[in-house]
């Protein structure tokens, strides 16, 4: 409705715009044709010694010896006026003599045709002077004035405003078609991603297809992904329920052992409540994972540098007998796009780890990742440590979910594993080798360009 109305508003100004210019052109058109009699009545006109007009002997016009023909000629004299046969009845508007060179277009002026009718008259009039072969005592003033009624310019005028319109309504109604014909192709597109979009609702499609146009890709991508998300937390929170319930099964057998056996009280009291902290353990932990796992879609952007600083000034007291000191290496502007929880995870495991295994230096890398056009860009994370380093062929094995480097050194062996798991939500990976810089081990984690 919106274009149909600029387009109709357009016409209308280009209307409009094209019938002021040609009024204006003919109007234009008929003073230079008047201007040309004047001139041609000037140029074979003569006086006679009294000063009496003398009218050219062939006619400038036969148009100006038809009474009434609608165009007229007149000469103003000092003394004296002349008239066309044409101006022979009409009573035309008053005439005054003009300056000499002096020049005058009006219109249109009032006048009564012969029959007594109203009517109206353009008028041109230009001053003269004339004398008798150059001398100056004989010279005088005299003015011509051609007029010529309204009839002809207005029908004109009518004749070209009737083309004008008809051939712009014309023109607009074609292009009010074309244009909804366009505008049904054009958006032919979106009602796709609708239908699509139902059929996914109503189970028929698990998701949309990727036959679109390059302007919907991100539409459909960002629902496609806003899909595979909720997909992945129902399956997350369907296996974390399943996890809990597996881990719980065996201490309410237990429990379930001990009533149907029971012993002394003192052992039953004692027996319940080593499985009543093993089941409280198993919930936590449990609940703990489950708010670790994946990450939310269009997160707002977080700033690293200030959670940094928090967990590195933590890590430097616990580990201030070695001395450890990290540098941080962050560009300007550098942020992750996701939960806060999930940053102090990712920042604190991988730095308690470097802190862990450091000698006296650790190095905090934060640059930004991949750039694709129309998405926020990706981001590169990654420590460095000056410790003994990772041999390749226990990579694999650190990364698993209760192994440690050493059994010596104190931990769960989980901290890596929970990176690891957090990285793979976030669509990212996790690299880990020799340190080039410090000649330690070397995490980094790359996540990708996020819708």
């Amino acid at each position: 409705m919106a274009a149909s109305l600029g387009l109709v508003a357009f016409l209308a100004l280009a209307g409009y715009a094209l019938d002021r210019a040609f009024l204006q052109t003919a109007k234009d058109n008929l003073q230079q044709r008047l201007e040309n009699y004047a001139l041609a009545y000037a140029d074979k006109s003569d006086f006679a010694r009294n000063g009496e007009f003398i009218p050219p002997y062939d006619p400038i016009e036969p148009r100006f010896e038809r009474p009434g023909s609608g165009l007229y000629a007149e000469v103003v004299l000092p003394n004296a006026h002349w008239d066309s046969h044409s101006a022979q009845g009409p009573l035309l508007p008053a005439s005054q003599l003009l300056k000499p060179n002096e020049e005058r277009f009006e219109g249109p002026l009032p006048m009564t045709q012969t029959k007594g009718m109203p009517g109206e008259v353009y008028r041109y009039g230009r001053g003269f002077i004339w004398s008798a072969q150059g001398d100056e005592k004989s010279e005088f003033p005299y003015t011509i004035y051609i007029l010529e009624d309204t009839t002809a310019l207005s029908t004109q005028v009518t004749v070209f405003r009737a083309a004008l319109w008809r051939y712009l309504g014309s023109a607009g109604l074609i292009l009010m078609l074309l244009q909804a014909v366009i505008m049904r192709w054009s958006l032919r597109p979106l009602r796709n991603v609708i239908h699509e979009l139902k059929h996914v609702q109503r189970g028929l499609a698990s998701r949309m297809s990727g036959r679109h146009p390059r302007e919907l890709e991100p539409l459909t991508e960002s629902i496609n992904a806003f899909i595979e998300s909720e997909r992945e937390n129902l399956d997350r929170q369907r296996n974390t329920l399943a996890d809990l319930a597996h881990s719980l099964k065996t201490p309410l057998a237990v429990l379930r052992a001990r009533l149907d056996h029971p012993g002394a009280e003192a052992e039953l009291r004692e027996e319940v409540d080593v499985q009543l902290r093993r089941m409280n353990d198993l919930v936590s932990y449990q609940l703990a994972r489950a708010a670790r796992s994946g990450h939310q879609l269009f997160a707002a952007p977080i700033a690293i540098e200030p959670h940094a600083e928090q967990i590195v000034r933590g890590l430097e007291k616990v580990y201030s007998g070695k001395g450890v000191l990290c540098e941080f290496d962050i560009a300007p502007g550098s942020q992750f796009h996701g939960e806060p929880g999930d940053l102090q995870e990712l920042l604190g495991n991988l730095l308690e780890n470097a802190f862990k295994w450091a000698r006296s230096r650790v190095l905090l890398t934060v640059q930004p990742g991949e750039q694709v056009p129309n998405r926020r860009p990706g981001l590169l994370i990654a420590v460095d440590d000056d410790g003994p380093g990772i041999p390749p062929e226990k990579v694999a094995l650190i990364l698993q979910r209760g192994v440690r480097g050493d059994e010596r050194v104190q931990g769960h062996g989980i901290g890596l594993a929970i990176v690891q798991d957090m990285v793979r939500g976030y669509r990212g990976t996790l690299d880990v080798r020799a340190s080039e810089e410090l000649g330690g081990a070397r995490f980094e984690a790359r996540l990708p360009p996020g819708l």
